[in-house]
């Protein structure tokens, strides 16, 4: 029965502080005996899109990645040493220029089997994050040494078709990097994890940033749930190792009693 654990915490303007929290976090999950880890959104850096980037110009470049970046080669390390499938979340740059707020999936050994790329980008007052991200082209999902697990980068949480996907490719656990305000609706955000944990018969953890950037406080009350709605640990508003086990034959017991996903699967075959 993999052990999951979302680590909420603040960010520094610096990168290298950011990192040494993670490695903080993950040394401390491992020796809870976690399995796999989930960060909050854009986890390197404070969160920029709190503005307009003509604003604040140049600001999100000293925070952007490529492939081979440093960061990632540490974030790999660290999976590795701890034996965590880790989800991270970070700004990265692909080859041609394109930014993207994306997930990169490392199992237990290290290897990276991929990036998640946010889908649905979000553009209003705290959030102008159009202005840094294009949209991702659709959803993964990844076969870990913890289980089956897809991505679902924050303002996707709101579209039940993104989980949908992830849970008609298979997916047991969803992972949600996110980044809520504290002046949100942070109970109504906790039901909304658990109703689509519950439509989907999947294990969802939203892991969200926590602290005060600029005036600005975000709201932590991350929260991990349960296939049948169940509200498994939900943290408070500071920094926060939150673990939940999580028993992948209840989830199949779970999700063959609804039935649901058969259903649509039947339904989405051709001819049907």
């Amino acid at each position: 029965m993999p052990k999951l654990a979302v680590l909420q915490h603040a960010m520094s303007p610096d990168m290298e502080a950011n990192l040494a929290t993670a490695e903080r976090l993950m040394a401390r999950a491992a020796s809870e005996g976690s399995d796999i880890v989930v960060f909050p959104e854009v986890q390197l850096s404070p969160f920029f899109p709190k503005h307009r980037d003509a604003d604040q110009p140049g600001v999100a470049d000293r925070y952007v990645m490529g492939a081979d970046h440093p960061a990632l080669a540490r974030l790999s390390e660290l999976a590795a040493t701890h034996r965590l499938v880790t989800i991270p979340n970070v700004y990265r740059q692909t080859e041609d220029g394109t930014r993207y707020d994306a997930s990169p999936v490392f199992d237990a050994d290290g290897r990276q089997l991929g990036m998640s790329d946010m889908v649905h980008v979000a553009q209003f007052e705290d959030f102008w994050e159009k202005d840094y991200y294009a949209h991702g082209k659709g959803f993964e999902v990844y076969d870990t040494a913890a289980g089956r697990i897809g991505v679902v980068i924050c303002y996707d949480r709101h579209f039940p078709e993104s989980w949908r996907r992830c849970a008609l490719a298979g997916a047991e656990i969803i992972a949600i990097p996110s980044c809520n305000l504290a002046s949100e609706n942070t109970t109504l955000f906790a039901h909304e994890i658990a109703v689509m944990a519950y439509q989907n018969s999947v294990f969802a953890a939203m892991s969200n940033r926590c602290g005060t950037e600029e005036g600005t406080q975000y709201a932590g009350h991350s929260v991990i749930a349960g296939p049948d709605g169940t509200l498994l640990a939900e943290a408070g508003p500071g920094e926060e190792v939150l673990i939940a086990d999580l028993d992948l034959d209840h989830r199949r017991a779970v999700a063959r009693k609804a039935g649901w996903l058969h259903e649509l699967q039947d339904w989405l075959k051709p001819g049907a």
